[in-house]
């Protein structure tokens, strides 16, 4: 009795005190304690989680002291878009875009179509030894000198799936899209400022 207790529910000691209270066999408790730890080990082994775990843990929901997976489960992809950011359109020209970063504490700006089709994104850093030049204002368009991005993801997509974008990509910022169409912004300052929060209410849970 106390094996299956040790290896169904993985509560070894549960099933120790528990035969030995329910027998009053105080004797017993070394081949309790020797059963009960092989029934354990083997099935901890075949699988990680108990009976009453094991759902959880395949809908990602299950806390445990590895808690990566379910902080990322709770936060809401929505939260942490960034939204203040100024569209260029692809048909402006350099002097458009100035006016633009006049108005703007971001150094991306991202570049759209009639439609709000994402198309690019223009880096500060692209600009910043040319916005000066007046001259070269109308000759100079958005489309010529806006960059493709490696990476972007969609509204739909999971915040888990949104770090391992980060994590292969190693971009700071991913642009958001849905179905094509320009929504924002995530920043991996962002994403790990809220990870932290989840992860101190879990804790303090």
């Amino acid at each position: 009795m106390a094996g299956l207790l040790g290896g169904v529910l993985q509560a070894p000691l549960t099933g120790i005190f528990m035969i030995i209270e329910i027998t009053i066999g105080y004797e017993l408790i070394v081949p309790l304690m020797l059963s009960t730890v092989v029934s354990y080990v083997t099935s901890k082994y075949i699988e990680p989680n108990s009976i009453f775990t094991k759902q959880l843990a395949l809908s990602g929901e299950l806390i445990t002291h590895h808690k990566d997976k379910t902080v990322l489960k709770l936060i809401d992809l929505k939260q942490i878009i960034e939204t203040d950011f100024y569209p260029v359109n692809i048909n402006a020209n350099l002097g458009d875009l100035v006016e633009l970063i006049k108005k703007s504490h971001r150094n991306n700006f991202p570049v759209i179509s009639g439609n709000n089709e994402l198309l690019g994104v223009v880096p500060l850093d692209r600009v910043r030894e040319i916005m000066f030049d007046k001259e070269i204002y109308n000759s100079v368009q958005v489309k010529d000198i806006m960059t493709i991005l490696p990476s972007v993801i969609e509204i739909t997509d999971s915040v888990k799936e949104v770090a391992e974008v980060f994590k292969k990509s190693g971009v700071w910022n991913l642009a958001v899209v849905d179905k094509g169409k320009y929504v924002g912004f995530v920043s991996k300052s962002k994403l790990y400022s809220v990870y932290r929060e989840k992860l101190v209410d879990i804790s303090s849970d």
